[in-house]
């Protein structure tokens, strides 16, 4: 089935304040991507040649140091768009994407979204909010890793799923790990054997348990007062 590009332009923040008739004419400038799992969108350093807009599926971005280690910055997923500063300042791509599971893109190029900025002055006003959003998000990245360990990075992302996504049962609140424990030590900046190690380590203290991906929080309260007192 052929990807309705108007509406998922409808459904994008960025492209909220638009009409039905400017949504029609910006979709048949654009271009339908697919992209399967574990695919690169486009890699840090690259040459910047359009916006994609996410129809389907999630995207990692994420940084990569000389040393290998990947710092994850966002999971973006449909609705959302990628690399909207680029788009106009016309540098490389600041950070690599991938897809996360099959992905399908619209695809608008630089210089037909440039254009429609200019006949469009709110879709431009619209780009600023969402990277003033991303820098303040990058900032507490920032501020996460340079004042924080990683006992506290691992212990607020615990208390932040099971708040999203968390259900009660007898035995406490039940949640999926998002990712592999790779995965999760990436988005904290630091290497799975730690984060093993400190999920090892709040087990044996009564507060959770740990079965790979699937996490029991047994004492949130607790949780929450082991996080108030961890030493910086």
């Amino acid at each position: 089935m052929s990807l309705d590009v108007s509406a998922v332009l409808q459904r994008t923040a960025l492209l909220s304040s638009l009409t039905p008739e400017e949504i029609r004419l910006l979709s048949v400038r654009a271009l339908n991507k697919h992209f399967a799992k574990g695919e690169l969108l486009f890699s840090e350093g690259e040459r910047c040649n359009g916006l994609h807009v996410i129809a389907s599926g999630r995207v990692r971005i994420f940084k990569t140091s000389l040393g290998g280690r990947e710092q994850i910055l966002a999971v973006n997923i449909p609705g959302e768009t990628v690399a909207e500063l680029p788009v106009f300042d016309g540098g490389p791509y600041p950070a690599s994407a991938v897809a996360i599971e099959d992905v399908e893109i619209a695809f608008i190029s630089r210089q037909i979204f440039q254009s429609f900025c200019i006949e469009y002055p709110q879709v431009a006003l619209k780009v600023l909010t969402v990277v003033g959003a991303r820098l303040r998000r990058l900032v507490g990245i920032i501020e996460e890793l340079s004042f924080t360990t990683i006992r506290e990075r691992l212990i607020s992302t615990l208390l932040r799923l099971a708040e999203n996504q968390g259900v009660a049962s007898d035995r406490g609140i039940e949640f999926q790990l998002p990712g592999s424990h790779q995965e999760l030590a990436s988005q904290l900046g630091t290497v799975r054997e730690l984060i093993s190690r400190n999920l090892m380590r709040l087990q044996a203290e009564g507060l959770l348990e740990v079965d790979a991906r699937l996490i029991v929080i047994k004492d949130i309260k607790g949780l929450r007062a082991t996080l108030a007192q961890t030493p910086a």
